[in-house]
């Protein structure tokens, strides 16, 4: 798969090396142009379906940058956006003659109108908010119309403060313990509480550089050729680089912004919050606060990096985390910071017997590879030696759990597969206007050809869905799950600007990272929007939220290609009739029932956009919430009469290692209250029988 875009990426640092591979110059003295210069070529020339940059392209970037920059749209007014507007279908040109005219417009007028804006709140914030009126705020701000005044722009920032002010007032009013102390006073506090909070994200803002924001500007240009194509700043490149390393110092969360809201994204295994077990992915951070200060910052809005500072911190000390969890309720998590250990990064198996039967289990986070170490570990070689230990304790069928994986090497999905087939393709590659490439199995030994199962969820992408995919095309594998995967269907590659340029003089230009190919399985569909569909479909809470591929902006499209020359897996597995047995079970489930309903209902509250600034209806609004929240207790209930066990050579390490034990043990007993993998032991279990049957009539006839 590397094998073409290595090639290009080599030809581009020999050609600027050389200046002998375009005629184009790359000594702008204006760096800004320069910048320009090095990632509008990237991608006219490197990425995989170049777009026309022309005046579509040129609205896109437009409306683009400016739901960046003021996505609530309290700064600019309806005459900013008329001036703007000559700019519309102008910036391709710009783009194209890499001149950064507008972006200098809109910054200039941007720093104006926040500093404008201070003045504005602090005026709102002078004045008691009358939570008796009949009124409500719309966090619909994709629809909302800019103001075409400044009274205009003072309501909307007084209904939104007293929006935010409003969880502030009820904690005190719920909260005191003076009861001499009035409402009234309570509610100045709340209210000296959103200005200190306005304050201090003011002063983050401050210490943006012009530089940030015109890092901001270029992606709006790069993810307008698809939502994975990014302009990695120097700053964010250092990030990226140890996220890479697998070393991480905090608590163990990945954060995502999406309009106002900071939510987690993934808990990194091993991590101290993945250890407390008690943050969720799809958690929404409102106020970040340090263990040994009494104010919490508010987050609601901040800028994502910003929000990370605070979160991150020396290991040994705790972080104060206010959260809207995903049903709706509010609550304080202390979260201890440490380092992320590596080891729950790796795969890990488990024991389980049921009916007198022995299963394996084995979970795998992520697709993982030192590409600069041939000789360390990687997530194929590691699966093969949990197998082999697995079979050792007797295993009758496995269960790979890539639950939540988002994927990695794609080497290593290569020879996964080939740990359960004979040999044959696994996963066919395209570049743009070069053949197909089919990447195969040629090792003809079989780790495991008895009963196999994949768990997937909807965070399932990329890698994962290129084993799921193949495994489900030999009829290798039962795929259980979610609706669909993530749909991740492509491949990046990151490029150090800094390498393309000669004697440079500009300082650290960072690293672009940009689409080269997408990936196709066995059966000639992509993975890409569509992921992988579970051949046996169990809800869960995220069943109707829109987290995947297909819900980014600009994605690439799904398409086909000729089918690889495979042939299906030949056994006596009676698949068809176990995949039906399932899906009656899953559909006579109460359990499943209630888990739907759940789904539907946190789909309910995430969805909406209006709500009351009348205090008794926000106490109405809570105390419904918390009531339905109710039903749903007993699902944290669900107890199989299952039990997991650790293998032999863990024993040891348990007696030795006191967090490894905790890790061990904590996975174990989730296991078995995990209704998705009890299903899966039961298909393995049918799988199992349905081998028995067969074998034995074929023997009789």
């Amino acid at each position: 798969m590397k094998q073409n875009i290595n090639i290009f990426l080599l030809s581009i640092l020999v050609a600027f090396a050389s200046c002998s591979f375009t005629s184009k110059s790359f000594d702008n003295p204006d760096k800004d142009k320069h910048l320009m210069q090095l990632v509008t070529y990237l991608l006219e020339e490197g990425h995989y379906e170049p777009k026309n940059i022309n005046d579509s392209f040129s609205e896109g970037v437009y409306e683009r940058f400016l739901n960046q920059v003021d996505p609530f749209k309290n700064y600019f007014y309806q005459s900013d956006i008329k001036e703007f507007e000559a700019y519309k279908t102008d910036l391709d040109d710009q783009i194209l003659n890499h001149s950064v005219a507008f972006f200098n417009l809109v910054y200039n007028r941007l720093i104006t109108r926040i500093e404008d804006s201070r003045s504005l709140y602090a005026q709102v914030l002078e004045t008691p908010f009358n939570y008796d009126l009949e009124e409500s705020f719309d966090t619909d701000y994709e629809n909302k119309s800019y103001s075409s005044s400044k009274s205009q722009m003072k309501d909307n920032w007084r209904k939104q403060l007293k929006f935010s002010t409003l969880s502030n007032y009820h904690d005190l009013v719920t909260d005191k313990k003076e009861t001499k102390r009035s409402n009234s006073d309570l509610e100045a506090e709340a209210r000296g509480m959103t200005l200190k909070s306005l304050n201090e994200s003011a002063s983050y803002m401050d210490d943006l550089r012009r530089e940030d924001w015109l890092s901001i500007y270029i992606n709006s240009i790069a993810e307008e050729f698809d939502p994975h194509t990014f302009y990695f700043a120097p700053q964010d490149k250092d990030r990226f680089d140890a996220q890479m390393s697998g070393k991480y110092e905090g608590i163990g969360a990945r954060l995502q912004k999406r309009m106002d809201e900071i939510s987690i994204t993934e808990l990194i295994s091993g991590g101290s919050a993945w250890r407390q077990n008690k943050l969720e992915v799809g958690d929404v951070i409102l106020k970040v606060r340090q263990e040994d200060e009494l104010e919490a910052v508010n987050v609601v809005g901040m800028r994502l990096d910003d929000a990370v500072k605070l979160i991150k911190g020396p290991k040994g000390t705790n972080v104060i985390l206010t959260l809207k969890k995903v049903d709706g309720t509010i609550e304080d998590l202390s979260i201890p910071r440490d380092e992320i250990e590596l080891e729950e990064t790796y795969a890990k198996s488990t024991v389980v017997e049921k009916d007198g039967t022995t299963f394996g289990v084995i979970n795998l986070p992520k697709f993982y590879i030192d590409f600069e170490d041939v000789n360390s570990r990687n997530a194929a070689t590691d699966v093969k030696k949990e197998i082999e230990r697995l079979k050792a304790e007797g295993m009758q069928g496995l269960v790979l759990d890539l639950r939540g994986n988002g994927g990695g090497s794609l080497k290593t999905v290569v020879d996964m597969g080939g740990l359960f087939i004979e040999q044959g393709p696994i996963v066919q590659v395209r570049s743009t206007k070069e053949d197909k490439e089919v990447l195969k199995d040629t090792d003809r030994s079989i780790e495991w050809d008895g009963p196999l199962v994949i768990l997937v969820n909807e965070l399932s992408a990329s890698a994962s869905e290129i084993l799921a995919a193949a495994m489900q095309d030999y009829k290798r594998a039962i795929v259980i799950g979610s609706k669909q995967t993530y749909g991740k269907g492509t491949v990046q590659n990151i490029v150090d600007l800094n390498r393309m340029i000669r004697r440079n003089t500009y300082g650290d230009m960072g690293a672009f990272k940009f689409t080269t190919q997408k990936y196709y399985r066995i059966n000639g569909g992509s993975t890409q929007l569509e992921g992988v569909k579970s051949d046996v479909v169990i809800p869960d809470r995220y069943s109707y939220i829109d987290i995947g591929e297909k819900d980014q902006e600009n994605p690439l499209a799904w398409d086909e290609i000729a089918p690889a020359n495979y042939n299906v897996w030949e056994s006596y597995f009676d698949y068809e009739t176990t995949i039906k047995k399932s899906k009656e079970r899953m559909s006579s489930s109460a359990e499943i029932k209630l888990i739907d309903d759940n789904a539907l209902w946190i789909k309910t509250i995430r969805d909406r956009s209006v709500f009351p600034l009348n205090f008794s209806k926000y106490l109405l609004d809570l105390e419904s919430n918390e009531t339905e929240a109710k039903r749903y207790d007993s699902l944290s209930d669900y107890q199989t009469d299952l039990r997991f066990e650790p293998l032999p050579y863990e024993l040891p390490l348990m007696e030795q290692d006191s967090v490894f034990k905790i890790n061990r043990e904590r996975w174990h007993e989730n296991l078995s209250k995990d209704i998705y993998m009890e299903e899966a032991i039961n298909v393995l279990g049918d799988l199992k029988s349905s081998y028995e049957i067969n074998k034995l009539a074929q023997l009789k006839d």
